[in-house]
């Protein structure tokens, strides 16, 4: 388990948003991956909610920004599971409930030391039949995981804000937290009063298309209303004295607005920032499907928390740079369209959010920069030697083992990139939208298997190995690669693995070899390593002088080593130059049983530069600096140098 307690005295410090667009998303997970709290949960799944489904929440609110509390009447519609006389909801036991009314009745309840508020029904429900009961409560929300409740200030000016991943719904407001019952609508009534005490007009937010603001009196009520499945930890609202301000989406002639609600200290900076969201919303769009929501919108809602939250329709933003911004947004396909099923598959949400904001990396920035991120994350990812994608039970107890920021977030992102490059980018994109646009599970929720059955349907072979060594078992191989040119159109490569952790006997993988040649050529291998000492011959059609492992970082691996086979070391072995750099000349040293017919000198280009028979002496200052190749032709094969020409 990981805590990042460095983030914490920045919590609710004010942000800039001068971050760079290649900003190190390590910091960007960091910040959001955090536990801000050491609280332990005994439960993560409530199974005295499990006999009804919610149907529908009307939220009304009313909140103060300068004070810490809540008065708010919750009403809930659900249609009964099985026959039953009462319902339960969580809600924590600090937060008191007044009243509960069914059809005008007042009905009996009573709220407990384990977060429930338990109903007793005014007649009983059968199987299918649907209960509506109003829920009328208030307090001062306590904050628990990453701030579920939150009263602060900003330059001085109050604002509420709330987050409740994971747990942190009932620590204000009447709910069932089970991932597996989305709500299928919601309204979001905010009472706020007009403005605040520097005369500043307080905005605020939710889910979902706003409505209305109804003034009355020194208050204002705005209305919002989401039309989609949302489960409850993606419910949240913010009130502060927001700018407000827009972008369009395009979307293909069928346009949307990006709505952002900012402080208005930092106006100018994000309204700089927040313009790359529409490329990066034409990006998902073009690599999976249209935006979920396109019916309702997108936006970002500053808040005082150093990460993000990908709040259905409106993310919460602590900063505006780029990386955090793609991978809020990716969030609304992988992690609020379909929603993990269990916390034990966050990866579904967290792995899948941070890969797509890779690919941003690679689309906008290129290659080089590409290979750089899945660096990082490889590093990350290895920095222990053990550690599973997949949750397990008592995992799921602690805020800071679901948002891992290893695990989770960075193991997971790679684990989805070897994926692809296993299956192929036609087969990987087609089953990233086959997974989204499955009735099943569109909307819905999703655990591992379902995802495991898309991408072996559009594979065609089956994925359990991959599976088990990767995502359910812990840990990262390190390879051995040893090598030799036995003819001129050949290379043999011998790869063989360790393993960091017990879990994984072998690690059945696609790895990529890159091999140079004497004369700058380069040709990319990937080999099908399946057991442990497996060798591989390959045509190839230049000389070979140095192998490469993994080189575009494509592979979860550590403490690689490639080494020259025992045969041609000795060769080579037969064989010096120097000085190696050298300014004017180098010398050659052999064994007096080899037998030199031939020396070629070429440069990077491949063009020759020098030829000739047996010297032992030559002279190298006609030829400009860099990197340069020696080739000797002997009469026990062929070997070839390198030197650096000063």
């Amino acid at each position: 388990m990981k805590t990042y307690l460095l983030f914490i005295g920045v919590l609710f410090s004010s942000l800039t948003f001068s971050q760079s667009f290649d900003e190190d998303l390590n910091t960007v997970i960091e910040a959001e991956a955090k536990s801000a709290s050491n609280r332990i949960y005994n439960s993560y799944v409530n199974l005295n909610t499990g006999n009804y489904d919610v149907k529908y929440h009307k939220l009304e609110l009313t909140i103060d920004p300068s004070i810490s509390g809540i008065n708010g009447v919750v009403t809930t519609h659900f249609e009964a599971k099985e026959e039953m006389s009462q319902v339960t909801f969580e809600l924590t036991d600090n937060m008191v409930v007044s009243q509960v009314m069914q059809s005008g009745n007042a009905l009996m309840f009573t709220q407990n030391t384990d977060d429930e508020l338990v109903i007793t029904l005014f007649e009983t429900l059968n199987q299918g039949e649907t209960g509506i009961v109003e829920i009328t409560y208030s307090g001062d929300p306590i904050s628990s995981g990453f701030g579920s409740y939150e009263q602060t200030t900003h330059s001085g000016a109050p604002i509420i804000w709330t987050l409740s991943e994971p747990y942190g719904a009932k620590g204000w407001w009447p709910c069932k937290q089970d991932l597996n019952d989305k709500i299928d609508s919601i309204d979001v009534f905010i009472t706020t009063p007009q403005f605040n005490d520097s005369n500043e007009e307080y905005i605020a937010v939710s889910n979902g298309v706003e409505q209305s603001q109804t003034i009355n009196g020194a208050n204002k009520t705005t209305h919002y209303r989401h039309e989609f499945p949302i489960p409850a930890y993606l419910v949240a609202i913010a009130a502060t004295n927001y700018e407000v301000y827009t972008h369009t989406v395009p979307n293909d002639g069928n346009p949307f607005e990006i709505v952002n609600y900012v402080y208005p200290e930092n106006l100018t900076s994000a309204q700089s920032s927040t313009e790359i969201t529409v490329d990066i919303m034409e990006l998902f769009s073009t690599k999976f499907e249209e935006y979920p929501y396109a019916s309702e919108k997108y936006g970002h809602a500053q808040f005082g928390w150093g990460g993000g939250m990908e709040h259905t329709t409106v993310s919460f933003m602590g900063s505006f740079g780029r990386n955090l911004i793609a991978h809020e947004l990716a969030h609304q396909w992988f992690g609020d369209k379909i929603t993990c099923g269990s916390w034990k598959d966050i990866w579904l949400n967290e792995g899948f959010a941070t890969y797509l904001s890779g690919l941003v990396i690679e689309d906008f920035d290129g290659n080089t920069n590409f290979t750089g991120w899945k660096q990082s994350r490889i590093n990350s990812i290895t920095s222990q030697p053990d550690g599973a994608v997949y949750l397990s039970d008592s995992d799921t107890t602690s805020v800071g083992r679901i948002f891992s920021s290893r695990l989770s977030y960075n193991k997971g992102a790679m684990v989805l990139h070897m994926l692809r490059k296993k299956l192929g980018d036609a087969n990987f994109y087609q089953g990233m939208q086959d997974y989204l646009s499955d009735p099943n599970l569109a909307f819905n929720y999703a655990k591992t298997p379902d995802y495991k059955a898309k991408m072996e349907a559009v594979y065609g072979e089956d994925l359990t190995e991959f599976f088990s060594d990767w995502i359910y078992n812990e840990g990262y191989p390190s390879y051995s690669v040893l090598w030799h040119q036995p003819t001129t159109s050949t290379v043999y490569i011998e790869l063989s693995q360790t393993q960091s952790d017990p879990s994984v006997s072998f690690f059945e993988a696609p790895v990529p070899i890159r091999l140079i040649g004497t004369m700058g050529e380069s040709l990319d291998l990937v080999l099908e390593n399946i057991s442990n000492a497996e060798g591989f011959l390959r045509p190839v059609d230049f000389t070979v002088a140095d192998v490469l492992f993994d080189p575009e970082s494509d592979l979860i691996s550590k403490d690689n080593m490639v080494t020259l086979s025992r045969d041609d070391l000795e060769l080579d072995n037969n064989l010096g130059i120097y000085p190696n750099p050298t300014s004017n000349h180098i010398s050659i040293n052999k064994h007096e049983s080899l037998i030199i017919d031939d020396i070629k000198i070429h440069n990077t280009l491949g063009q020759l530069l020098y030829q000739s028979t047996w010297s032992p002496i030559i002279d190298m200052t006609p030829f400009s600096t860099g990197l340069l190749f020696v080739r000797f032709q002997t009469n026990k094969g062929v070997i070839n140098k390198t030197v650096l020409k000063q």
